[in-house]
C-alpha cells in the first residue's frame, strides 16, 4: 500500500498550532461580532434592499460600520459617489491599521496583500499587534498563520449570521431592540481588551470625540474619533514609557 501523503499546501505542526492560537484568541469575541453581523443583515433588508442585493453586499463589502453608514444614503437615493465617500470615511481607520501591519506582509505579492486586507478587521488588528507588535522579526510564516487563525473564523461567523439576518429579518418583531443588544455585545468584546493605560486613554479619547462629533455629516465624527484615539494612544504610550522605565 502506498503511504498517504499530505498535499504540499497543508501546514506543518507549528503553523497549525499558530492557527489554533489565533482561533482560540478570537473565539471569545465571535459572540459580539456575530450579533453585530446579524443586526446588520436585518438592517439591510429593512432598508429596502432585496435579499440578493443584501447577500452580495454582505459577501463583497465585509464592513459592518460602512454598510450601516451606506444604508440610509441608499434608502434616500443619494448619489453613488456619496455612498462610496461615506463608506471610505468610516473605514479610514484601516489605512492606519494597514500601515501598522505592512512590515508583516510586505514580503507577499500585492494580490495576497489585498486579500489579507480584505479579511482583516478591528479585532484581528488588536489581537495581532498585541502578540507581535514588539516582535523584532517581521513577516514570518508563523505570524501569517496566526493572522489566518483570527480572520478566517471571524469572516465565516460574520457572513453566516449576517446572511441569517438577511433571510430571517422579516420574522423579527420591530419591537426587539437588536441594535442596543449589538452595542452591548460589542462592548463586552472591547472592554476586556483594555489592559494598559494607553489603550484606556485611546478608548476614552475616541469615545469623547465620537460623542462630540455626532452631528458632523458623512459620519466624519467617527473618522475623527479614530484618528484622535490613535494619536492619543500613541502620545500616552510615549509619555508613560519613560516613567515606567525610571521606576524599575
Amino acid at each position: 500500500m502506498l503511504a498517504s501523503r499530505k498535499p504540499q499546501w497543508w501546514p506543518d505542526a507549528d503553523k497549525r498550532r499558530l492557527f489554533k492560537a489565533g482561533f482560540f484568541d478570537v473565539f471569545s469575541t465571535l459572540v459580539g461580532t456575530s450579533t453585530w453581523g446579524f443586526v446588520t443583515g436585518i438592517a439591510m433588508v429593512k432598508s429596502g434592499l432585496t435579499e440578493l442585493m443584501a447577500t452580495l453586499m454582505t459577501l463583497l463589502v465585509y464592513a459592518g460600520s460602512a454598510q450601516l453608514t451606506a444604508l440610509p444614503l441608499i434608502e434616500s437615493w443619494a448619489p453613488v459617489w456619496l455612498v462610496f465617500a461615506a463608506g471610505m470615511v468610516v473605514n479610514i481607520r484601516f489605512v492606519i491599521f494597514g500601515a501598522a501591519m505592512h512590515p508583516y506582509f510586505r514580503h507577499m505579492t500585492w494580490p495576497r496583500r489585498l486579500w489579507a486586507g480584505f479579511f482583516s478587521s478591528d479585532i484581528s488588528f488588536v489581537f495581532f499587534m498585541s502578540r507581535y507588535g514588539d516582535s523584532k522579526e517581521k513577516g514570518t510564516p508563523e505570524q501569517l498563520w496566526y493572522f489566518l487563525g483570527i480572520v478566517i473564523p471571524g469572516w465565516i461567523s460574520w457572513n453566516f449570521f449576517s446572511l441569517l439576518g438577511v433571510y430571517m429579518g422579516g420574522f423579527i418583531p420591530a419591537s426587539w431592540s437588536l441594535e442596543f443588544a449589538a452595542v452591548l455585545a460589542l462592548m463586552a468584546v472591547v472592554i476586556p481588551l483594555i489592559k494598559t493605560r494607553p489603550m484606556a486613554i485611546c478608548l476614552l479619547a475616541a469615545g469623547g470625540i465620537a460623542w462630540v462629533g455626532q452631528s458632523l455629516p458623512l459620519r466624519l465624527g467617527l473618522a475623527a474619533a479614530v484618528v484622535g484615539g490613535v494619536l492619543a494612544g500613541v502620545l500616552a504610550e510615549r509619555l508613560l514609557r519613560p516613567k515606567k522605565a525610571g521606576g524599575t
